[in-house]
């Protein structure tokens, strides 16, 4: 892989139980995967949700952001640590556990991949259209973004694509920032906010947990274990970098959303102003800078939202076409293994080796699910979502985090992983405190689904 000659650790086996592999330091200069994960994890969605939290509650909540942060540190730090402890890639680990993984995996991303699809690139046209008013519609713009990332994704590799997530990460730095020393943070309230205290409010249980599970991705954190592989650290040599890589990652997270949370309570919550929930919610949040502060603000806040969408596509089509591409790969040797009579894991299991080669960036399943991604979701940015679809992908998604969280307990206390990379108390219960959170939001989620229409 192109860029990957500094990165590649070439002195040992995958790391399994660690023989053959030499530690390396912990150092700022290896930082990738987790600049991905965080421009990947944190979309529109998440900010808006952070700053109605912030209108709503002013600082109350900001203890919520910064759990919500620790949680999936958590998460992406067991999905990364099987990845570098094993040798083998996470859907490998999944499969372990018995087919209904695959199916539920297949059903996520068949479904959930259609609708976030379209929902990812009308997020990303959002704020060009805000820019350029004049141009074309909506549709044309999330049409255009969407192509620009197949194009992009399709014919470069890793290397090139972390180069350009922390170009933009540096651009969501920059705005986010701005605008949370621009509103002028009252300090004391904010430090105030990091007591565990919930609002005076019906459902702030509720909507305490939303804020919690919603900070910084879903699929994406499974897709950590695969980024930490393209990089090129494939055994557990690279823990000790792995760990300050997603921490860096969560920290950055953090400041994304507490910025945010930041400006809700400042510019929204004092002036009791509010906004719509969903991405045209930031639009609707630069109209608001544009008369406070002025045109200049404004247009560079729609800046850092596109970025900020913009980061969220690529990031998807990358690690989740990584991951389906890994699917496809175990699907195979599966068959193989079955036709051969041996009724084991095939001969070629999906391993962190392999992803780190680049051969799964350049196999078809991967580009397929590109496509996926990309055309068929289109449909659904001119004739609006299918009712039945939507509730299938809001049931989907709000299982993925419980099933991430589970599986993960179920294979870092195994015999699958090495004894020494196993789950310590705090990481059992951390992922147990995730799993639990996900669970209640899961159910809450299935529950408010209008079941009745759908039938």
């Amino acid at each position: 892989m192109i860029g990957m000659a500094d990165t590649r650790d070439t002195t040992g086996s995958a790391g399994i139980g660690g023989t053959g592999s030499r530690t390396r330091r912990s150092s700022w200069r290896h930082i990738g995967p987790g600049i991905v994960v965080a421009a990947t994890g944190v979309g529109a969605g998440d900010l808006v949700a952070t700053l109605i939290a912030g209108s709503n509650f002013g600082y109350t909540l900001l203890w919520a952001a910064v759990l919500g942060c620790l949680v999936k540190i958590s998460l992406a730090e067991a999905a990364g640590r099987w990845h570098l402890s094993t040798g083998r890639t996470l859907f490998d680990g999944w499969a372990d556990l018995g087919r209904w993984t695959s199916w539920f995996f297949v059903a996520y991303v068949v479904v959930w991949g259609f609708v976030y699809g379209a929902a990812a690139m009308s997020s990303s046209g959002l704020p060009l259209q805000a820019l350029f008013p004049d141009v074309m519609d909506l549709e044309w713009w999330a049409i255009l973004t969407g192509l620009v990332g197949l194009v992009f994704v399709w014919f470069n590799r890793y290397a090139v694509f972390e180069k350009v997530m922390t170009v933009l990460v540096g651009v969501m730095f920059v705005v986010t920032v701005y605008l949370a020393i621009r509103v002028t943070p009252n300090l004391g309230e904010a430090f105030a906010g990091l007591l565990p205290v919930l609002p005076d409010e019906k459902d702030s249980v509720l909507n305490t947990l939303g804020l919690i599970g919603g900070v910084g991705g879903t699929i994406t954190l499974a897709a950590y274990g695969y980024w930490v592989n393209a990089k090129g650290w494939t055994n557990t040599g690279w823990m000790k970098v792995m760990r300050l890589d997603n921490r860096v990652a969560y920290v950055t997270t953090g400041i994304f959303v507490v910025a945010m949370l930041f400006v809700g309570a400042e510019l929204l919550h004092s002036a009791e102003v509010a906004i719509a929930s969903g991405d045209k919610g930031l639009v609707q949040l630069g109209d608001i800078l544009e008369e406070e502060y002025g045109t200049a603000t404004a247009k560079f806040f729609l800046i850092g939202f596109f970025a900020t969408s913009f980061t969220s596509l690529i990031g998807v089509w990358h690690g989740v076409s990584l991951m389906f591409a890994d699917f496809v790969e175990r699907f195979r040797g599966d068959r193989a293994a079955a036709s051969a009579g041996s009724g084991g894991r095939g001969a070629n299991p999906a391993s962190g080796e392999e992803v780190a080669s680049g051969t799964h960036e350049r196999s078809w399943p991967f580009r397929g699910y590109l496509l996926w991604l990309t055309f068929p979701p289109m449909v659904l940015l001119f004739q609006g979502q299918p009712f039945r679809l939507i509730i299938l992908y809001g049931v989907l998604g709000a299982a993925f985090l419980p099933f991430l969280a589970l599986t993960l307990v179920w294979l870092l206390n195994s015999s699958r992983t090495p004894p020494e990379w196993r789950n310590g108390l705090l990481s059992n219960a951390m992922l147990t405190l995730a799993g639990l959170l996900f669970v209640v939001l899961c159910v809450k989620q299935v529950w408010d689904q209008p079941w009745s229409e759908f039938f």
